[in-house]
Formats: C-alpha cells, structure tokens, sequence
C-alpha cells in the first residue's frame, strides 16, 4: 500500500512562488504516473500537472502553463510542484495521486488515481 504525504504549503503574496513536494513509502514510485490535483472550497477537484512514471513526459493545463513546472525523483521517492508567479485564483488544497496503469484514461481524471495524500493548503493573499 503506497503512502503519499505533500508538505510546503503555505501563504503567499500574488506574484509569489511555492514548492510544494509529494513524499511516497510504502510503495516505491517506480512505475507510477503522478498527477497534482487541486481543490478550492466549494469547487470541485481540478487536475493541475502531470508527470509519467520515468519523467519524460509532463503535462498542465492551460491555466498553469509557464508558471507551474512538475518534476520526480524515483530515486528518493519524491515529486515536487513548482509554482512560481502565484495568482489569486491558485489557492486551493494541493494533492497528489500516484496510478500504475492508466488504462487509456486521461490524467486529468481524479478517479483515474489509485492512492492519494492528504493535501497541503496554498494560499496566495496581498
């Protein structure tokens, strides 16, 4: 059973940066497609980025792009998240989810993950 933890929310001012960082045990990430997700209060969970199992292959949506860079490193089992020039409309609770096989399914799909963390909160205020 995979154990994912995010850290390295927190609270930030509009232009600001964050790195957030996904930590797994349990399982190795060896294998594993990581997506960050993101949820803000009375919305519903939105994909965020997406990196395959052996990091060669990213993705974001359009809102992100050029701001939000996704990185991994299988070696210590770690996925990070930066977010550089932080708007007002980024706040949300950060997750991410680890999927062994995506069975043609889009990664932007929640139900397409097997194992999720618990969320690091974001908050970008002036």
């Amino acid at each position: 059973q995979m154990q994912l933890v995010e850290s390295g929310g927190g609270s930030v001012q509009p232009g600001g940066s964050l790195s957030l960082s996904c930590a797994a045990s349990g399982v190795s990430l060896n294998g594993y497609a990581i997506a960050w997700f993101r949820q803000a209060p009375g919305k519903e969970r939105e994909a965020v980025s997406y990196i395959n199992s052996r990091g060669g292959n990213t993705d974001y949506v359009e809102s992100v792009k050029g701001r939000f860079t996704i990185s991994r490193d299988n070696d210590k089992n770690m996925v990070y998240l930066q977010m550089n020039s932080l708007k007002p409309e980024d706040p949300a609770v950060y997750y991410c989810a680890a999927r062994f096989l995506s069975y043609g399914r889009p990664w932007t799909l929640s139900h397409a993950y097997d194992y999720w963390g618990q969320g690091t909160q974001v908050t970008v205020s002036s």
